[in-house]
């Protein structure tokens, strides 16, 4: 299988890798012809490996989440995932906490879904297995997920990079307009916000009031009444200045890895 050698690791060969920081990734993610799609055996949802080859600026691997491979589920309108994937992205971009690969919408092999780069990461390293030791990456990525409402905030879902940033994935289960915060970051609760996470909310926040960039692409994504309760939940965030507290009802996914 494409970027998954015979050792199980998740290394992708050099040639094949993308930075994140290249200002033509999005373009490369966008346009790149897809030479090789491969499904990836686990998930509720059918995930993909790809191959992308962009010409002149080279080739890369992807992980393609195509709306047609969304399972139904109760709480979470259908065929809605790989926007909220896409409305994820955005949202950690205007707030300026780049820790979730670059990710785009365009059709595939199996229809619209959402692309996101794929990172090569350290095998077996998740959030448990570096909790301790990266507050300062995993604050922003818990206040994010108080802000997007993640209800499904494993801990397989953290990765230590090969380039030794923390990533984070899997964010098809945000932005419902009730409460579902569900995460296995529940270390910092009660504790104060930082600072400079709460003034990046507030500019944030002020951005969607005032209906400036992200609002008009977020709204194609998420409902009117999601948007509100982003709104209220930054609020709340911003006023608190501090990580909220589990409540009485499951406040951790299954499994939490």
């Amino acid at each position: 299988m494409i970027g998954q050698p015979a050792d199980g690791s998740s290394r992708a060969p050099a040639q094949l890798v993308w930075s994140p920081e290249n200002p033509r990734v999005l373009a490369c993610l966008t346009d790149s012809e897809i030479t090789d799609c491969q499904l990836l055996p686990w998930g509720s949802n059918y995930t993909f490996v790809v191959e992308m080859d962009a010409g002149e600026n080279g080739k890369s691997l992807g992980i393609y989440k195509p709306r047609r491979g969304e399972s139904p589920l109760y709480d979470f309108p259908n065929g809605t995932l790989y926007q909220r994937e896409y409305a994820s992205y955005l949202v950690s971009q205007a707030l300026g906490w780049a820790f979730i690969p670059p990710t785009v919408v365009r059709d595939g092999p199996h229809g619209i879904g959402t692309v996101q780069l794929f990172i090569p990461s350290v095998e077996g390293a998740h959030y448990f297995t570096f909790q301790t030791e990266r507050d300062d990456d995993l604050k922003p990525i818990c206040a994010f997920d108080c802000v997007t409402n993640n209800a499904d905030r494993k801990g397989g879902h953290c990765l230590l990079g090969l380039d030794g940033r923390v990533w984070g994935i899997d964010h098809g289960l945000t932005f419902n307009e009730d409460y579902k915060l569900r995460t296995v970051i529940w270390e910092y609760s009660a504790h104060p916000i930082p600072d400079h996470l709460v003034a990046d909310m507030t500019k944030f926040l002020a951005c969607l009031e005032h209906q400036e960039p992200p609002f008009a692409e977020l709204s194609e994504l998420i409902n009117s009444r999601e948007m509100e309760a982003l709104c209220r939940r930054l609020r709340k965030l911003i006023e608190t200045a501090r990580f909220p507290e589990p409540g009485p009802w499951r406040n951790v996914p299954y499994p939490r890895v």
